[in-house]
């Protein structure tokens, strides 16, 4: 298996670009099956999820040509409204196609959406359902696959029971061509929403609040192609920017919508990290120390839980203790079983909170990554620890993150993979 093998406090500095939102490009995938016409996406991060996702819609019969950071995807001739059982069960993204397959055919069937351990066919798909019910949508339970379908589905007034991002995309892009008109309450508000909004608007839908906690869908008849870039990757440029931050060393991070990472820069600031920005870029300097301080995740614009991993690390270099708070993911502080394994002085409150006590030297050890956010967050210790750390399961970690040991390596990074 292919493993990580990092020499930890090697000093690092310089500039570093931050690819195309994962989180982004998940939904602007699917979303091209709204339309007969085809669609070029720019920007296109060159990682396993996009991959898989693009084998998923192949699959469905959409015509993939991809080059580089662009794919150009020609959905005229759609052959099943069948999400491949194999290929679904290794993308927990794959829920993001049953609206689109839905709201242009009226029909769909997917099994259980798979992914990583934080993901794979433990998070409840009751939201979706309900939504798609909302909107005039008949569920038929089968063995090993949900049937929906409908002879129309028809604008609604749906409240959202919690805030869910993948929800509200999925809502969206299910009303558009809905009869009428549909209000989503409780809307998440995550800037990948206005991403996709925007760009189908672009297209031909008519969506207002994309944003905000209500969202307006007036139906229309047609979707047409065209062309997107994708946004720059939140979640990317926060774990770099955390990691400049644990190093303490300076690092100019390109590409970037520093915008979208207020919540994280508001933390720098009382933490004592230094950072300039432009509307673009975000530049790290080192701290003199670094302070403790607690975080509770939340839905966007609060802090978010794919950057609290990495955050953890961080705490671990601070002069005091600090707590976090996870609370949308019941699995997700698990990890930091192995930031103790590394020497880090951390206290397990509960399975949602944990008490980080520093500063600690990390030391280098044997790891296996059991998710995306976790497998970075090692890497950054595995970086600013002493000696060798090996990361197993690296498979994990290049679902969300483009070529990224030789991206770190460009930082000054000791970083290989091995087989």
């Amino acid at each position: 298996m292919p493993k990580y093998i990092i020499q930890g406090g090697k000093s690092l500095a310089g500039t570093i670009a931050v690819k195309g939102a994962k989180n982004a490009a998940l939904k602007i995938i699917p979303a091209s099956l709204l339309s007969t016409e085809p669609l070029t996406i720019t920007n296109l991060p060159a990682i396993e999820d996009i991959d898989r996702s693009l084998e998923l819609i192949s699959a469905l019969g959409v015509k993939v040509d991809r080059t580089a950071d662009t794919c150009h995807l020609d959905t005229a001739n759609i052959t099943t409204i069948e999400l491949d059982h194999g290929l679904a069960n290794k993308l927990r993204a794959s829920i993001m196609f049953v609206a689109p397959l839905l709201a242009r055919f009226n029909e769909a069937r997917f099994p259980h959406p798979g992914g990583c351990v934080i993901g794979a066919g433990t998070r409840p798909i009751d939201i979706f359902l309900e939504g798609f019910q909302a909107l005039g949508a008949e569920l038929i339970m089968e063995e090993h696959f949900y049937h929906l379908r409908a002879k129309h589905l028809i604008g609604t007034e749906y409240f959202f029971p919690i805030v869910s991002v993948t929800g509200t995309e999925s809502l969206l892009m299910a009303a558009v061509l809905a009869k009428g008109k549909t209000v989503l309450k409780n809307a998440a508000m995550e800037p990948e929403i206005v991403a996709l909004a925007n760009h189908l608007n672009n297209v031909g839908a008519k969506i207002t609040g994309a944003g905000s906690p209500v969202i307006v869908i007036e139906g229309v008849d047609k979707i047409s192609g065209g062309e997107i870039t994708i946004m720059p990757d939140r979640i990317e440029a926060g774990t770099f920017a955390i990691l400049a931050a644990a190093a303490k060393t300076k690092i100019v991070i390109t590409n970037c919508r520093p915008d979208h990472l207020e919540s994280l820069l508001s933390i720098f600031r009382h933490i004592g990290v230094p950072f300039e920005t432009t509307s673009d870029t975000l530049t790290i300097k080192p701290a003199k120390q670094i302070l403790p301080y607690n975080i509770k995740t939340h839905e966007y614009p609060g802090f978010p839980t794919d950057l609290q991993s990495p955050y953890t690390v961080l705490m671990t270099q601070a002069k005091g203790s600090s707590i976090i708070h996870e609370t949308i993911y019941d699995r997700r502080l698990l990890f930091t079983d192995m930031l103790t394994q590394m020497g880090a002085n951390i206290i397990m409150c509960d399975p949602h909170r944990v008490v980080v006590n520093g500063p600690t030297q990390l030391r280098g050890r044997k790891l296996t990554s059991p998710d995306l956010r976790a497998g970075i967050s090692m890497i950054i210790a595995g970086l600013i620890a002493e000696g060798i750390t090996e990361i197993d399961n690296i498979y994990q970690i290049d679902r969300g993150y483009e070529q990224i040991a030789s991206r770190l390596r460009s930082l000054g990074a000791d970083i290989k993979q091995t087989d």
